[in-house]
């Protein structure tokens, strides 16, 4: 089931919707291109939304920022699964795989979240994400030798920001690089969960058993990664069970991917439409940090998360019932002109700029910073080296039909 499927089902196009149809109205071709116009009409009409299915849909800024740290907004495994079979939903790909995993820091709720985040955190320091800085400038600049020996044009998606992340994540986790097309090969079965299961999880047993293998060499001969990090916390706390420790491993390595990719992917695409603003990170390096939170906010790739009413609260005026559930959307409170001035303009030296790209409150992302880390060198990298780069064809660009992300098929340019 499309989780934001509605009974009336989406229109092709999405015209004037009554209050009952901005919901549906996401899910057209139109807002697929553009989804920031229909975000601002429910922010402005009814910004705390129940869709004809019943699921909730808040777009301020005030509201998804309180929800986030509220904890009667639920990320429990059990209640998800039980509030989308309600709705009718066809979880039998989902559910194989939360079982498979079993209880990871992003399905679960105080106070095993905040016992499984704490053992994390200990390993995923932010002195470890800056270490790899030199790391991330190498991978990106080989990625970038590579496309430009491969002629004038590139799909920047594919060429660059897809393989960096994995890349990254093999570095920080210790994985050898003669084992990255495997990982890759891996990592692309998991994207087809829903079109083919019996692959996916065949996929998923495999990658398992070979992070398996990684921690047992890890507790044998530790190094200077991230396992290897997460073995002495569990050998020090005694509270990280193997289980625990094989599925945080897998999370870890997995979250960050498609999130750095269409991170550097947006904020590309965002900056070659926006030459004014491209100009001024190329006279000026240092903004390229700056540039990544406004990229992140201007449009960022997780557009909502998802949570459960686990306890009866009222938002805007709006009593949300135990069992519902609420799409939380980041990317239009990341546009809400009462939090942001001009929102919709693209600029790199925004003051306060504070957005909720990355969450908020206990389940704020782990693997921000390197994610942030890593568009931070891949654009301004792309930027430096290649002044003359531009969109080959607007026409072309097409996005995946998700509405909850926000992910470019393919960004071709030349330079």
């Amino acid at each position: 089931m499309n989780p934001t499927a509605t009974t009336e089902g989406a229109r092709d196009s999405a015209g004037p919707a009554r209050a009952e149809d901005l919901a549906a109205a996401l899910l057209t071709q139109e807002a697929r291109r553009d989804p920031y116009p229909f975000y601002a009409r429910m922010r402005r009409e009814d910004p705390v939304h129940r869709s004809a299915q019943g699921i909730w849909y808040l777009t301020r800024y005030t509201d998804v920022e309180a929800a986030l740290g509220d904890l009667r907004l639920s990320n429990d495994r059990d209640r998800m699964t039980r509030a989308y079979t309600a709705l009718g939903g066809d979880l039998k790909a989902l559910s194989r795989l939360t079982d498979r995993l079993g209880r990871v820091m992003s399905n679960t709720d105080p106070p095993d979240h905040a016992r499984l985040r704490k053992l994390a955190n200990r390993a995923f320091t932010a002195r470890r994400v800056e270490s790899l800085r030199d790391r991330v400038q190498g991978i990106v600049d080989g990625l970038i030798d590579e496309a430009v020996a491969a002629g004038p044009t590139m799909d920047l998606v594919e060429a660059v920001a897809s393989p960096l992340p994995m890349a990254v994540v093999c570095e920080l986790f210790g994985i050898p690089d003669e084992d990255l097309p495997q990982v890759k090969t891996w990592f692309r079965r998991f994207g087809r969960l829903s079109e083919d299961i019996d692959a996916s999880e065949a996929a998923i047993e495999q990658y398992e058993e070979y992070l398996a293998r990684l921690v047992r060499r890890r507790r044998a001969d530790p190094g200077d990664d991230l396992i290897s990090a997460l073995v002495a916390t569990q050998a020090k706390d005694d509270r990280l069970t193997d289980s625990e420790l094989l599925s945080t491993c897998f999370v870890l390595i997995t979250a960050g991917d498609e999130t750095t990719t269409h991170l550097v992917g947006n904020g590309m695409l965002a900056l070659l439409r926006h030459p004014a603003q491209l100009a001024r990170l190329c006279a000026d390096p240092a903004l390229a940090r700056p540039a990544v939170e406004e990229l992140a906010r201007y449009d960022t790739p997780t557009q909502a998360i998802v949570r459960v009413v686990a306890e009866d609260l009222t938002i805007g005026g709006r009593t949300l019932r135990e069992g519902e559930l609420a799409y939380l959307f980041l990317a239009a409170t990341n546009r809400d002109p009462e939090r942001f001035h001009d929102p919709d303009r693209l600029d790199l030296t925004r003051p306060g700029n504070r957005p909720l790209s990355f969450g908020n409150g206990p389940h704020f992302c782990l693997g921000g910073p390197l994610a942030k880390l890593q568009a931070e060198v891949a654009v301004g990298t792309l930027v430096r080296r290649l002044p003359h780069l531009r969109l080959a064809d607007e026409a072309a660009l097409d996005w995946r039909p998700n509405p909850l992300q926000r992910r470019l098929t393919a960004l071709p340019v030349t330079y």
